[in-house]
């Protein structure tokens, strides 16, 4: 049964035998020569850093046009250094399911009954796979990473504060964010620089785990109280933000965490708390959470007005554009629609309810099914079990050597599974001050997958000599 499971999670592929035979992989190291040469390519590394750096520090703060241009530049260095590179493309089984999910939502795109539509999400959709395959390459450095991680973390505090400061002194509320019946009608939910409270709580979520996981990276008490004070003011700016997908998000993310907290540590601890930590933990935490909503009128009226069902406004809106996106799905079953909520926009009408117009379909895995159909949807999940397996093998082989540098990966992991479980009641993913976060989350732990030993090296003499017979 492991094997099989090894075999599924791709755990022993080796990428050698998919190099040996891809055309496209002959390409890498066809300019190694002209960067051997080149002084802007000494710093090579560094500068994506720097690029990727710069689409983290400004995507709260810009347009989706001005991040896609960012997004390009990104793309057209990744290919810049991918055909300069020594030898090898960096590739890994999660490099390889991401390019079989592209393939996938290229085929959906031609398939599409809105083919130009699907087209411009797919390119969007190309972009965000491309800043993956820079940080993946880049993020391989423990220091590049530091530098990352540290500019997200410092430009989320930006956001954060002045999150918390439209709670205390309030804020124009953009949209009727709050069911009007509701005793919370008048509240104020807070969205920052973003512009809508749900964005802001998937944005931080990265945030975060990473803070968290800084706490135990960072060296010095002055740094980890630095940590202490990042982490809260995020979690409070996401609470103060009222998503209850992002409440649940926050909750499984804090829950990822702990539990890896808890097997890094466990070999220190006594018998009796190997056995009983984790149900203390827990259950002291389900008493926290359980006594807030008891006590504080506001808290207890959002978190069940969850369970309030179609007496909602919120929940009554989700589940009559769930019920369209079924019916969307039943009508193109295999392949979708095509990428992209412009694709989306065009479809949805066909099968809509009167007066529940919606720009996607509020859930991450149906907006999945109903773009690539099933087909995508089942690579998609391989590719987050895959993803979420390499990365806890990853975690445990950094732990037996008790390199902190592990800890950023559980972070990623914990904040992959805190999005994921937001995705469930929005999709937060067309807007790229989060698609960004996505896919650097997945390229950190595919960065630290990159095994050189199971990857051809191909020289540039073997290079040009292809090219030239």
């Amino acid at each position: 049964m492991n094997a099989l499971w090894q075999q599924f999670t791709l755990l022993q592929f080796s990428t050698a035998n998919w190099s040996r035979f891809s055309y496209l992989y002959r390409l890498v190291g066809f300019l190694s020569r002209w960067r051997q040469g080149s002084w802007f390519l000494q710093w090579a590394e560094p500068i994506g850093a720097l690029l990727i750096s710069l689409i983290i520090a400004t995507a709260p703060f810009f347009s989706t046009n001005q991040i896609g241009f960012l997004l390009l530049a990104a793309a057209g260095y990744w290919v810049l250094l991918t055909l300069s590179d020594e030898g090898r493309i960096g590739m890994t089984p999660i490099h390889l399911l991401v390019l079989l999910y592209w393939g996938i939502a290229v085929v959906a795109t031609a398939f599409s009954p809105v083919k130009m539509a699907a087209l411009e999400g797919l390119i969007k959709f190309t972009l965000n796979l491309v800043f993956f395959a820079l940080a993946s390459k880049i993020l391989r450095s423990p220091r590049l990473t530091h530098w990352v991680l540290t500019t997200l973390l410092l430009t989320a505090l930006v956001v954060s504060i002045y999150g918390i400061r439209q709670q205390i002194f309030g804020a124009e509320q953009l949209a009727t964010w709050n069911d009007p019946t509701s005793d919370l009608a008048g509240d104020t939910r807070v969205y920052s620089y973003l512009g809508n409270p749900n964005l802001l709580a998937s944005y931080l979520l990265p945030s975060i785990a990473f803070s968290a996981a800084a706490f135990f990276v960072w060296a010095g008490w002055l740094p980890k109280l630095l940590a202490v004070v990042l982490t809260l003011a995020n979690a409070s700016c996401l609470f103060f933000t009222e998503s209850r997908g992002g409440w649940i998000g926050m909750m499984v993310l804090f829950g990822v965490f702990l539990l890896f907290l808890f097997d890094w540590f466990k070999r220190y601890l006594p018998v009796f708390w190997q056995t009983w930590l984790l149900p203390i933990a827990f259950g002291a935490l389900a008493a926290i959470v359980l006594l807030a909503i008891l006590a504080v009128a506001p808290l207890r009226i959002r978190v069940m007005s969850i369970f309030a069902g179609r007496n909602d406004s919120s929940n009554n809106f989700r589940m009559n554009v769930w019920d369209a996106v079924w019916r969307m799905i039943h009508a193109y079953p295999l392949l979708g629609i095509g990428p992209g909520n412009d694709a989306f926009k065009k479809i949805y009408p066909l099968f809509m309810k009167p007066r529940f117009t919606a720009l996607s379909s509020y859930s991450v895995f149906l907006e999945t099914m109903v773009e690539t159909g099933i087909i995508g949807f089942t690579c998609f999940l391989w590719l987050l079990v895959t993803t979420i397996s390499q990365g806890i093998h990853r975690v445990r082989m950094l732990r037996d050597k008790m390199d902190n540098q592990g800890f950023w990966l559980i972070g990623a992991i914990a904040a992959m599974a805190g999005i994921l479980a937001h995705g469930l009641f929005d999709t937060v993913w067309y807007r790229p001050q989060v698609s960004t976060l996505w896919w650097l989350l997945l390229g950190l732990i595919a960065s630290r997958c990159y095994e050189p030993e199971r990857e051809i090296d191909r020289s540039s003499e073997r290079s040009e000599e292809y090219f030239a017979s």
